[in-house]
């Protein structure tokens, strides 16, 4: 089996949805991430040598930033303790699988398996293994 880790550096992101707007009886709609969409596919794809065929498992650790509300000496007890606000993680894997698409597979129907954690982090990003 093989397997590969990707890390995306900068805070996760979460797949939000699309915006609307009307011109007269005409209703458009819009992806207002498309900027976000590419930077991070720009980081992703730097790091794919192959577009992958087959089953695929995929295994998602979001470190989420340390607000800065909270004390130096209160941070080093939050690293690696569970993240349970805004974002949600459902939402950080569709944005990644949206971004992967093509890229790292040809369609995410392949992805077989799926775990995710998000996590507090120093060092905000995101981590995917990819196992085939």
């Amino acid at each position: 089996m093989n397997e590969i880790t990707l890390t995306i550096p900068g805070v996760p992101i979460a797949k939000k949805r699309p915006k609307f707007f009307r011109r007269g009886n005409f209703v458009g709609a819009y992806n207002a991430q498309e900027t976000e969409e590419g930077r991070w596919l720009l980081m992703a794809s730097q790091q794919v040598k192959q577009k992958i065929e087959g089953p695929v498992n995929l295994s998602f650790v979001f470190h989420m930033p340390i607000p800065s509300s909270v004390s130096k000496k209160k941070q080093s007890d939050l690293v690696s303790s569970p993240h349970i606000k805004k974002p949600d993680t459902d939402n950080c894997i569709k944005f990644c699988l949206d971004c992967l698409n093509g890229v790292l597979f040809a369609d995410d129907r392949q992805v077989f398996a799926l775990s995710a954690v998000k996590i507090y982090g120093l060092e905000p990003r995101t981590e995917i293994t990819v196992n085939w």
